[in-house]
């Protein structure tokens, strides 16, 4: 039986397209036929990249008796978790309810109403470590639904109840003070893994949020211990399997506590934070490590995710392409065996390469196959660097992990920030533009008529979805990051136009935000619960987001109206700084922006006078937390746009750099020394 995602735009529904399960997509069709053959909806949630949802679909999604018992009893629908994270976020709080985890692939089972009364994730084709076979499942979900429908209709009400009984939080009161956010860095130093970096054990994710957090904090303080956590877990992820030590860019996370092997998808919101994390770090410290992770990491989003568009793809997945009737390989494009080494380099530079390396005869992955290390600094850095591209080359023909190639605005808008940010700090001019080009593929694509964004889009095609706050948020992040480097007062207006929707729909009366605007909240979804979550996941939480990117915009402005969005939303940090800073870890480093002023910076001179361009530089090479910075042309009206450039001029005919923060400005800098000293304290 053909199903019905042939004309998915999702990658992910579309690697399901010639299951024999007769698949829906979410939508009030899906349950209307629900309703009509009186059955329960399987709700089955993932994504491109996801390892073991290709597992589960291999096993269970392509057996054709399976299909069959599936499509007789039950209406199927499939949903892309990153094009509907709306979806995902209701559900998954049912999944962890009645299972105390979660996790993808998603399984849960709804009534035609769209309440779920029984949820887990991965089921395998035969019972095994307590799990019931997926065959056995849906023949007991089945038969409770035909013979004890009572229970299961009380299991519905039971958790739709807890669901909407969750909805709201409280944001509390003002951003925490100081003093919590030393207690965040005090509970973040018990968490820490002193011997492999990063916090708790496996599996291990890249902390990227609350690394961001501790480098702000160790600037605004001097706090060592901050910044040590960082360098630490910085190099060992650097030094780890979860980097490809050959192309550049991080795995999804690792599942050993050293980093050693990573579960193999690489995502575009991962390298996108941990890029700026990495030029961070360089510019606090001036590190080698950091200088090679930024410039590799650089090198593989704009070799490896960019579409031919000027946006870049999702993500790359786990597995290679499986042999025909086989299942997929995980991480098969990335492991090396010494005998593959030596064959590529010959005996002697593969023996070399192998103790460099960490590839052993005994494996440190499956099937005697090694995850490449770089735990030392090679002893002759050019033999590596022929070595490596010698490498990087004979892995070319390998079977290539497939590419999510849809564009996701919030992680565009990540990219976009990285990249701007990156390539002024290190004077690469073409990540700058690749970062302007995409930013104008997400105004064209993806900003529609009524300045409404739009979630995703693919091959140039924008979908259907409305915008989450992540996506306004992160895109207006982005925005506000090429105002700083390019000067270019078109972005400032397009970060106001996505903030005013921000507080217009997805405002909280009681402070903070919701995750879905008050007119693009699915109406299955509003009768369980309107989805709204201040923690961070595996990008900031778009409450977070929404904080930094309207403190940013307030300080470019002088808008008393964003600031108060903005402290009020970090009201909610002030209890999570102590109780679970590893799950607020951009709330907490927006909370240092506020803290710290942020600096607002106005260069004024001639954009052809290289003074300007030296005070420009220095101004971003400031850690100063949340640190907004504008260069502009006295002589260029369009310079009077930034609220920040007016009425400030050049001093005894040489470009000046003006310093503000909380109302109080500095005497303006020509000096570039002075402007840093400027910068590394507060206002005097």
């Amino acid at each position: 039986m053909p199903n019905r995602l042939r004309d998915a735009r999702s990658p992910y529904l579309l690697q399901h397209a010639d299951n024999p399960v007769d698949w829906w997509e979410w939508g009030d069709d899906a349950f209307a036929e629900a309703r009509r053959r009186d059955v329960p909806v399987l709700l089955s949630v993932g994504y491109a990249a996801c390892h073991w949802c290709h597992v589960m679909a291999h096993e269970s999604f392509e057996d054709e008796q399976v299909a069959a018992y599936l499509n007789a009893h039950f209406v199927a629908i499939k949903v892309d978790r990153e094009e509907r994270p709306d979806v995902d976020a209701v559900y998954m709080e049912s999944v962890q309810a009645l299972t105390g985890q979660g996790g993808w692939p998603m399984t849960a089972f709804l009534t035609p109403g769209g309440k779920p009364f029984y949820a887990g994730t991965y089921f395998p084709p035969q019972s095994r470590h307590g799990l019931p076979s997926f065959s056995q499942l849906l023949q007991a979900v089945d038969e409770a639904w035909t013979q004890r429908r009572g229970d299961v209709t009380e299991s519905a009400e039971r958790i739709g109840t807890a669901l909407g009984g969750g909805a709201r939080v409280e944001a509390g009161g003002g951003p925490p003070g100081a003093d919590r956010l030393d207690a965040a860095v005090a509970r973040l130093t018990g968490e820490f893994d002193p011997a492999a970096g990063g916090f708790g054990g496996a599996p291990k994710f890249p902390p990227s949020m609350v690394l961001e957090f501790l480098l702000r904090h160790h600037v605004r303080t001097g706090d060592h211990r901050a910044l040590a956590m960082v360098e630490a877990t910085c190099e060992r992820m650097a030094r780890g399997g979860l980097y490809d030590q050959l192309g550049g860019g991080f795995a999804r996370y690792s599942v050993d506590a050293g980093w050693v092997v990573p579960h193999f998808e690489k995502m575009l919101y991962d390298n996108a934070l941990l890029l700026r994390v990495y030029a961070h770090l360089w510019r606090v410290t001036g590190s080698a490590l950091g200088a090679r992770v930024v410039r590799e990491t650089a090198g593989f989003l704009l070799r490896e995710l960019r579409t031919a568009e000027g946006g870049f793809a999702s993500s790359l997945d786990a597995d290679s392409p499986p042999v025909e009737g086989a299942a997929p390989v995980e991480g098969a494009f990335y492991v090396w065996t010494p005998a593959q080494l030596r064959d590529v380099l010959g005996d002697e530079d593969g023996a070399w390469a192998a103790a460099l390396l960490g590839v052993t005869d005994a494996g440190t992955f499956e099937h005697g196959a090694s995850t490449l290390q770089l735990l030392r600094d090679p002893d002759d850095s050019g033999r590596w660097e022929r070595v490596r591209g010698q490498l990087f080359d004979a892995r070319l023909p390998r079977p290539a992990p497939g590419r999510d190639d849809k564009v996701v605005a919030a992680w565009n808008g990540l990219a976009i920030a990285a990249l701007a940010e990156a390539g002024a700090l290190f004077g690469e001019p073409s990540w700058v533009d690749a970062a302007v080009g995409c930013a104008d593929l997400l105004v064209r694509l993806h900003l529609d008529e009524r300045g409404r964004l739009l979630r995703v889009s693919r091959d140039g095609v924008a979908g259907t979805h409305a915008g989450v706050l992540e996506d306004y948020a992160d895109v207006a992040e982005g925005f506000l990051t090429l105002v700083a480097v390019t000067g270019d007062p078109v972005w400032l207006s397009l970060a106001e136009q996505l903030l005013d929707v921000v507080l217009v729909r997805f405002a909280d009366p009681t402070g903070g935000f919701f995750d879905t605007g008050d007119d693009a909240t699915d109406a299955r979804l509003a009768g369980l619960r309107r989805p709204q979550d201040p923690t961070d996941n595996a990008t900031p939480s778009g409450w977070s987001a929404a904080a930094g990117a309207l403190l940013g915009f307030a300080a470019y402005t002088g808008s008393d109206r964003h600031r108060t969005a903005a402290g009020d939303a970090l009201g909610i940090y002030d209890a999570l700084a102590a109780r679970a800073p590893r799950f607020a870890g951009w709330g907490l480093a927006v909370a240092e922006a506020w803290l710290a002023g942020p600096a607002e910076v106005a260069v004024v001179g001639p954009r052809d006078d290289p003074r300007t361009a030296v005070l420009h530089a220095v101004a971003l090479r400031s850690g100063s937390p949340g640190a907004m910075v504008v260069a502009g042309d006295p002589d260029d009206p369009a310079s009077a746009v930034v609220p920040l450039l007016r009425d400030r001029g050049v001093v005894g005919g040489a470009p000046a750099a003006y310093v503000c923060r909380g109302f109080v400005c500095e005497l303006p800098a020509t000096d570039p020394d002075r402007l840093a000293a400027q910068l590394a304290g507060p206002a005097a």
